[in-house]
């Protein structure tokens, strides 16, 4: 076998190895930071397995017209990665079925750490992308994925163009039936209680400029499972809902205000429900040992919509 070929099959298979002896060593020994760095780096090289993953496949099915289903078949290979390397599962209650049977869409959920990039594996419906800076196009192997996979890139270098190029992005919507998700937080949290950060508008003017209608998206709050300022990172089943799409017919510009409280509001609600049955199942803290005081850190991706604030 050649060697370079030799040093790529056996450096990430040393490295994942690596990861579970962190886990096992750290389980048995009660050691919460190796079981939370073995997590961290099994996640890491799941992330770059999936992300090449994602590069071949959106490319294969770009040549068939099916680049749209890019973000979906990759966002599906790195749920189940995910399961076998940390134990992470997302338990998605959807009553009616709503983000199979909504196209398109604006889907919006809450943003709490690096891990919701899993939970994506779980709530994708096909033809569904994030969105993104347009500067990330340039980037190399993720700009091509994203490019690939349909990504609805907005240019937020200043508010005229962010909302220029948000009829684009609606064009983009409905000529190809494609939906998008969006943390309209824009930022992760790192919250061990139920709430979320202020949000900023721009999803909602996306959804009222193509007249599509939004799917709230609550992930209860996970602390007990992934806290990063603590060193916390354990397997668990983590409970998620999707609410009753919000409708944007006939709403204008002026709308965006009561439509960003309206739904912010049930989502909120719905945290708050969920995350006490998180407590029961031992996924959330019980009570929260500190209130973050510092500013949370910003999201690259889909921040892009935020722009228009």
């Amino acid at each position: 076998m050649h060697p370079i070929l030799f040093t790529l099959i056996i450096t990430p298979l040393a490295l994942f190895g690596t990861s579970q002896i962190l886990v096992t060593l750290g389980n048995t020994s009660g050691n919460r930071l190796l079981e939370y760095y073995g997590r961290a780096l099994a996640s890491f090289l799941a992330l770059i397995l999936c992300a090449i993953y994602g590069t071949i496949a959106s490319a294969i099915l770009n040549v068939f017209g099916y680049g749209g289903l890019g973000q979906w078949t990759t966002a599906r290979a790195f749920k189940w990665t995910m399961l076998f390397s940390t134990g992470v599962w997302f338990e998605i209650e959807d009553e009616k079925d709503w983000r199979n049977t909504t196209r398109p869409a604006v889907f919006v959920g809450n943003h709490q750490t690096e891990l919701d990039v899993a939970f994506l594996g779980h709530l994708f419906p096909k033809y569904c992308s994030v969105s993104a800076k347009a500067s990330l196009k340039k980037v190399p192997v993720l700009g091509w994925f994203m490019a690939l996979s349909k990504t609805v890139f907005i240019e937020r270098k200043s508010r005229e163009q962010a909302f220029a190029a948000f009829d684009a992005a609606a064009e983009q919507m409905h000529s190809n039936k494609q939906s998008v998700y969006i943390f309209p937080e824009g930022t992760r949290s790192y919250y061990d209680y139920p709430d979320m950060l202020a949000f900023k508008k721009g999803a909602f003017h996306l959804a009222i400029q193509a007249q599509v209608p939004i799917i709230p998206v609550v992930v209860a709050n996970y602390s007990n499972v992934l806290n990063v300022k603590q060193k916390i990172f354990r397997a668990g089943t983590i409970p998620a809902r999707v609410l009753e799409p919000v409708s944007t017919k006939g709403k204008t510009k002026d709308d965006v205000d009561a439509l960003l409280q309206e739904v912010r509001e049930k989502m909120l609600t719905a945290l708050k429900d969920l995350t006490e049955h998180a407590r029961e199942q031992g996924v959330a803290v019980q009570e929260p040992e500190k209130r973050p005081n510092g500013p949370a850190k910003d999201t690259a991706v889909t921040t892009g919509m935020n722009a228009a604030a």
